[in-house]
């Protein structure tokens, strides 16, 4: 099923459409207070886009830069050219030093790997410790949003969920109740892990170490106590200088959840005493997308996920709906990025309004690319007939303007009178969640002509 078939399992409970819709737009809200209280936020945006821009042009001068001065720092680096070798290279790991329960920290890319399921499969215990992610994983759901897994659920479904597998009261939906239970879940699976992994929000090729952030300490936790911590690495998260992060750690916490600074801002330079760190680089397709001009700024993301909480289609149809790892703006241009004919419908997930580029802190050009992404699916033959033979049709119409001024004068004077069995029937897919909008007496050419004629 496409992005349309899973919106509209989604929106059929209108409720849940609409506190979604109000929860995601209250995240918005703080990201713009916390942005417009720095004078400087467009200028650290620009920078940070500068930064991008020139370290993907030399990504593998800094990626040789970053890999001498880990192993330097006596770190293991190791290179996976896509998901299969990743999740290969954390089983060796782990099977070498004989580790059966891991506890795993927040890491898009080891979802966009299967890396769970595989190493289950393989008779690996995979905890996820961030709060949002160890919800998801005991319903068995994949996270909904980047930095908020669990925003399509409400507290009573937490409640429900905590009952049957951490034998909560029955019936206590109580926030605060829930929080504790989880800690002290969660802190039996850290003291009795055997490995822990992480993922990397940057890497700094000057250092040769890795930075992650998070809001609830659990990566500096599960990466503190067991004797072998992974880090998982997307080609693309490296910057030059150490300097250079005190620019992305002012916009990131700020544009994702509107904190001036997220609680946690852990570097990771040598192992724990007696330990092991390992450094996992993957590509897994992302030497493509830096081939291409078009699309190559999509991997400036910072993953912050502003794009998605102001996304209007988004907070609307949920982050399941887009069938890909990443949901959103960002997700569905990465998505057409990486396989066309599977994601072909989420470049038309989008209503062009902009807003996605217009908060991202380093200033991809997300609404673009999207625009561009239309053109491929339409070029590769992936439109489908129905849409494609309606395109064609209005495209004829407009290129002839007194066929459509025609056309414009019939439909103001019939459609208003059409009873609703018939301009909203099935045949009209459009009007299914839709009313149109009142139709005007006049044209604007018809308007403009008048008040020419006036003068």
């Amino acid at each position: 099923m496409g992005h349309p078939e899973l919106a509209e399992k989604f929106i059929a409970n209108n409720e849940r459409m609409h506190w979604h819709d109000k929860a995601l737009w209250f995240v918005r809200e703080k990201r713009d207070l916390a942005a417009h209280g720095l004078n400087e936020w467009e200028s650290l945006r620009e920078v940070a886009k500068q930064i991008k821009t020139h370290t993907i042009d030399k990504l593998d001068f800094y990626l040789e830069e970053f890999e001498k001065n880990a192993k330097e720092k006596g770190l293991h680096v190791h290179w996976a050219k896509d998901a299969k070798e990743h999740n290969e290279i954390v089983l060796k790991l782990l099977l070498n030093r004989g580790s059966k329960k891991l506890v795993k920290s927040k890491s898009m890319l080891t979802e966009e790997c299967h890396l769970n399921p595989y190493l289950e499969e393989n008779g690996i215990e995979v905890i996820d410790t961030d709060l949002g992610e160890r919800i998801v994983q005991l319903r068995n759901e994949a996270p909904s949003h980047i930095v908020l897994p669990a925003i399509h659920l409400k507290k009573e479904e937490v409640g429900k969920t905590f009952e049957k597998f951490l034998k909560t009261e029955k019936d206590n939906c109580d926030p605060t109740y829930l929080t504790r239970a989880a800690r002290v879940h969660l802190r039996e699976k850290f003291l009795n892990a055997d490995a822990s992994l992480t993922g990397v929000n940057f890497g700094i090729a000057e250092t040769g170490g890795v930075v992650v952030c998070t809001n609830e300490g659990n990566a500096d936790l599960g990466s503190s106590l067991p004797k072998l911590h992974i880090a998982s690495m997307g080609i693309e998260k490296i910057i030059p200088r150490l300097k250079d992060l005190s620019i992305f750690t002012r916009l990131l916490a700020r544009s994702a959840t509107g904190q001036p600074i997220t609680s946690y801002t852990s570097h990771f330079h040598a192992p724990v005493e007696g330990g092991e760190l390992h450094i996992i680089i993957v590509d897994n397709g992302r030497s493509d997308i830096i081939a291409n001009d078009d699309f190559k700024q999509s991997l400036h993301c910072i993953r912050c996920g502003a794009c998605i909480n102001t996304c209007p289609v988004y907070r609307r149809s949920g982050g399941h709906s887009y069938g890909y790892t990443i949901p959103g703006p960002i997700g569905s241009t990465l998505g057409a990025s990486k396989d066309l004919r599977t994601n072909k419908t989420l470049p038309f997930a989008c209503t062009l309004c902009a807003s996605c580029s217009n908060v991202c802190p380093s200033k991809i050009n997300i609404h673009n690319q999207l625009y561009k992404h239309r053109q491929s699916v339409v070029s590769a033959g992936l439109l489908g007939a129905k849409k494609h033979t309606i395109l064609k049709v209005a495209t004829w119409v407009m290129k002839h303007p007194a066929l459509l001024d025609f056309g414009g004068k019939m439909a103001r004077k019939i459609v208003p009178k059409l009873p609703r069995s018939i301009l909203y029937s099935k045949v009209n897919v459009w009007g299914k969640k839709r009313e149109l909008p009142k139709f005007p007496k006049n044209s604007f050419k018809e308007l403009y002509k008048q008040r020419e004629e006036k003068k």
